[in-house]
């Protein structure tokens, strides 16, 4: 059965509305600089160092694998994944695989098989562990469920496949047992390490950190029915590694610090026994203004508490469900490593590398519909309109290890460009704003600010009269290269000419502004078409907002029409 780490259990997140990556950097758009408070540990294996986790659990029909099933692939693994046997919701791009296996899926939007890859193949793991290189990611997190099932020789043979790449292409790993399910996990886990684990410390592709081979164990002290052991029974096993000499990491639940909502209770003296701290973020956060409020009321409180306690906080990073259309393009991503950056984090946790079962992976993926099994509804790495290149999230994540590293300045705006074939993102073409969400400070009547994007030149916008500077705001969904914007009033004769003073000012984030365009007299006139546009430098902008301070014609703000450009 294949095991998941999406948990059912729901947390809170503040805030309403997604924030983005900030404008152009200022000193007061980056934040405060990350604090000058030594680490618990100095820079090693995982200390300073981007670290991936790795599931290697993809097998299929056909490859060697003693499993001899659809692994991870197929709800029956004993069935070639199709669309009603499928565990998977993202699609991998295989071109740069040797072999692959047919499935049962349709064949891709550009005609060509429906095929997948296994991890038994030592040229998948080579081609993952290569990526790795090529990519800039130190550090790859092996899991390890409970290997004493029908999966444990395979999960061995992995751990032997993972090794030979690691030292192939220059990588380091480690063991990283996750508990989920594990029913007599205190003997055996400890058995598990002694018996086979330890042996592959031997290796000098090992991660190390102080000296110390480096062990994770995922799941102590979760609110979930298959994590139910006591705290007692988990500081014994945390601190039987300890006493093994290793370097033990903890992949906790988020509210560790707390012990409420996905952590038990009176677990905070295990939490304290980790050496490293990890806690847990898929399924919490969705949105840019989730990872800033977890930034602000959890990363932040926790990087404290590790400071106080002598612990390295390794806290996770995620490309985001793809097939739920979290991840902005990246923008979601390097938010989070912008925000680890500002608190001055010990390492950074990747989650996952080829985690194509939740959607969280940053493997090479689906660019387009083309590479995708016709008619599945699974949604390519374009899902939103952007072009975006199959290695795309490895880059990202490349670029946000040398930012961790101090490689690359402090920046809340996104260094990556979404493809290869230029320094720049392609600018997106059209109306950025049309039937966006919007908002004004005030409206009259029913000439509400939706008005101003329905894309109809005869409905209007109207401000409270007598009441001025008022001002609209349009959510343009993501950050864009923003360089115009085209105002408008009713094309007709009724409407005479008239000057509106007015200002238009950006944000990427919904907090810092930028003036795009100063105040100055913009004047509207019907043999013109009533048209005014105002051009700008080009600025990354979320929010576009304009203010009207002044109408020579009536004592309110108007506007019939808001379009926003990238194009110049």
């Amino acid at each position: 059965m294949a095991l998941s780490r999406r948990t059912v259990i729901a947390t809170a997140v503040a805030g309403t509305g997604t924030l983005a990556v900030g404008l152009v950097p200022s000193a007061a758009q980056a934040g405060p600089v990350p604090r000058a408070a030594p680490a618990a540990s100095p820079p090693g294996d995982v200390v300073g160092r981007i670290t991936v986790g790795y599931q290697g659990w993809f097998a299929c029909s056909g490859d060697g694998a003693p499993i001899n099933g659809w692994w991870h692939w197929s709800h029956d693994w004993g069935l070639p994944p199709s669309p009603s046997n499928t565990a998977i919701v993202s699609w991998p791009d295989v071109r740069d695989y040797t072999r692959t296996y047919r499935s049962a899926y349709p064949a891709l939007g550009n005609g060509a098989p429906a095929t997948l890859f296994s991890s038994y193949d030592q040229q998948t793991v080579d081609t993952h562990f290569s990526w790795m290189r090529e990519y800039g990611i130190d550090t790859a997190a092996l899991q390890r469920f409970n290997p004493n099932g029908g999966e444990g020789a395979t999960r061995d043979d992995m751990a032997v496949k993972v090794r030979e790449a690691a030292e192939r292409h220059g990588r380091k790993f480690y063991v990283m047992y996750d508990a989920t399910a594990w029913t007599n996990m205190q003997p055996e886990m400890k058995a598990d390490w002694t018996a086979k684990m330890r042996a592959l410390t031997a290796s000098p592709a090992y991660a190390r950190q102080n000296g110390r081979p480096v062990v994770g164990i995922w799941g102590f002290g979760f609110n979930e029915p298959n994590k139910a052991w006591s705290a007692e029974v988990c500081l014994d096993v945390v601190t039987w590694f300890k006493d093994q000499g290793c370097y033990v990491m903890g992949g906790v639940p988020t509210h560790w610090r707390r012990g409420v909502e996905d952590s038990r209770p009176g677990f905070l003296g295990v939490y304290h026994a980790f050496d490293m701290i990890s806690p847990w973020m898929v399924g919490r956060i969705a949105t840019i203004a989730d990872a800033d409020h977890f930034h602000a009321n959890v990363n932040t409180p926790d990087q404290a508490e590790c400071d106080a306690h002598g612990i390295d906080y390794q806290p996770c990073v995620l490309p985001g469900d793809l097939q739920s259309g979290h991840r902005a393009h990246g923008d979601f991503m390097w938010r989070q490593f912008y925000n680890m950056k500002r608190i001055g984090v010990q390492g950074i946790y990747v989650s996952m590398f080829d985690e194509y079962n939740e959607g969280n992976q940053i493997a090479k993926t689906a660019e387009t519909a083309a590479q995708v099994p016709a008619g599945s509804g699974i949604r390519a790495l374009d899902e939103d309109g952007t072009p975006c290149s199959s290695d795309y999230y490895l880059r990202l994540t490349g670029d946000g290890g040398r930012l961790l590293k101090g490689e690359l300045a402090l920046t809340p705006v996104r260094p990556t460009p979404t493809t290869t074939g230029g320094p720049v993102d392609p600018p997106p073409t059209g109306d950025l704003a049309l039937r966006r969400p919007v908002t004004a400070t005030s409206h009259t009547q029913d000439y509400g600010a939706g008005n101003a994007v329905d894309g109809d030149p005869h409905s209007y916008w109207e401000s409270a009269n007598q009441a001025l500077p008022q001002s609209v705001q349009v959510d343009l969904g993501t950050v864009r290269p923003v360089t115009r914007v085209v105002l408008t009033l009713p094309p007709v004769a009724a409407w005479d000419a008239r000057t509106q003073t007015l200002a238009v000012t950006g944000s990427a984030d919904g907090a810092v502004y930028a003036a795009l365009s100063a105040s100055a007299g913009r004047r509207f006139d019907p043999a013109t078409g009533n048209t005014v546009t105002v051009t700008f430098p080009q600025a990354p902008v979320r929010y576009l907002r304009v203010q009207i301070t002044a109408n020579t014609s009536w004592p309110a703000a108007q506007l019939s029409g808001l379009s926003v450009y990238a194009t110049p």
